[in-house]
């Protein structure tokens, strides 16, 4: 018996794992795989060996005009264009920046789904045009999709009152993983004694602000892991800014060494303001960290209020505050890392999100009527 076909498209690709939707994408085809054949385009660049087919997934390979902008889209427009003289069943797009490209697929009549993931025109990364483009993709992600997929509630609220949509919530999932593991060292990072942050270098993960903030404290050392593809001056400003007990490991390909460095930091800085369920704060819930987060909707969510972090606002005052009392109150420390894999268990496993995308598959294919239930609700108040 054939299995269905689901076709991946505006992610990194696989068996790449460069960030939150790669992971996603590793854990979705691997953990379905007996159920759906997966067909996942990915970026030629990025992979020295290519294969046609690893663990059972199918493999496509395009090319892409490496540019901060035309990178993910020149992509996607190849994929898009192959996937049309393909028989899939479902195809499965990442971002809204790829909203433009449901006009082509809903012109194919091809069964379509898209994980908007965040709100990127809101970011400080992007303004003037490429904020507009971004929220002119969001609207017409919603009127040629069949599915919108929501990884947070605080996402599905936003669309739901800006765009009068509705979208089904599935959020990110994570593994738990506390067992030792020691630190493989990177230039003289003192084990337990170093607050660490995981991220791209922009505006949008304040860590200009974590910077500062650190710098007013007692704090022994703060280990940044991240880097930006295109150099900017917000990153030459937060080198500048950086004094001697900020270590830059640039980015960590070696999931163990990432691992490690999670494992035994004192704390997990999340800076990042925009977005749902992000994946580096689901990997410190799972490896037990003790978090400080930025007060936001998005990161409230996920730590569920108060229950298992400590906030800090804008401020590099406030950054400096929420350091010491960790510093101060190593017992809540402590109940932090106690209990932070609770919020995995109870809410972000992969085996729930599976199942998740299971009934979505299945829902798409079984019934070629069904889709979310756009424009039914009332419209904005002006």
């Amino acid at each position: 018996m054939r299995k269905p076909k689901i076709a991946i498209i505006g992610t990194r690709g696989y068996p790449v794992v460069y960030s939150g939707f790669e992971t996603w994408v590793k854990e979705m085809c691997e953990g379905l795989s007996d159920k759906y054949e997966f067909h996942v385009y990915t970026h030629k660049q990025l992979t020295k060996e290519r294969r046609n087919l690893v663990n059972g997934i199918h493999i496509h390979y395009f090319s892409a005009i490496e540019t901060k902008m035309l990178s993910q889209w020149s992509h996607t427009f190849q994929a898009t264009l192959h996937a049309l003289f393909c028989r899939y069943d479902v195809l499965l797009y990442a971002s809204t920046s790829n909203g433009i490209f449901g006009i082509i697929t809903r012109m194919a009549g091809m069964r379509t789904a898209i994980n908007v993931d965040g709100l990127d025109w809101l970011r400080p990364k992007w303004n003037g045009l490429a904020a507009k483009v971004f929220y002119y993709s969001a609207k017409l992600s919603v009127r040629f999709f069949d599915v919108l997929i929501s990884d947070a509630d605080a996402i599905k609220d936003y669309y739901h009152t800006e765009f009068r949509a509705d979208s089904l919530s599935i959020a990110y999932g994570a593994r738990i993983q506390t067992d030792p593991i020691p630190l493989i060292q990177v230039e003289n990072i003192i084990p337990g004694g170093y607050f660490l942050c995981v991220g791209r270098i922009i505006p949008d993960n304040h860590l200009l602000e974590i910077i500062k903030g650190f710098k007013r404290s007692t704090a022994k050392q703060l280990v940044i892991v991240g880097d930006l593809p295109y150099k900017d001056a917000y990153f030459d400003q937060i080198r500048k800014e950086a004094d001697d007990r900020v270590i830059f490991t640039g980015y960590i390909r070696d999931p163990n060494q990432l691992k490690a460095l999670y494992r035994n930091c004192l704390a997990y800085i999340h800076g990042h303001a925009y977005g749902g369920t992000n994946p580096s704060l689901l990997k410190a819930l799972g490896y037990g960290c003790c978090i400080l987060a930025h007060d936001n909707r998005f990161n409230r969510e996920m730590l569920n209020n108060d229950e298992h972090g400590v906030y800090f606002n804008n401020q590099p005052d406030s950054v400096a505050e929420s350091i010491h009392y960790i510093i101060n109150h190593p017992e809540v420390a402590e109940e932090l890392r106690n209990k932070s894999t609770r919020r995995i268990s109870e809410h972000y496993t992969w085996e729930k999100i599976l199942g998740q995308y299971d009934e979505l598959f299945r829902k798409l294919i079984s019934d070629p009527n069904w889709k979310c239930n756009y424009y039914t609700f009332t419209p904005k108040e002006k």
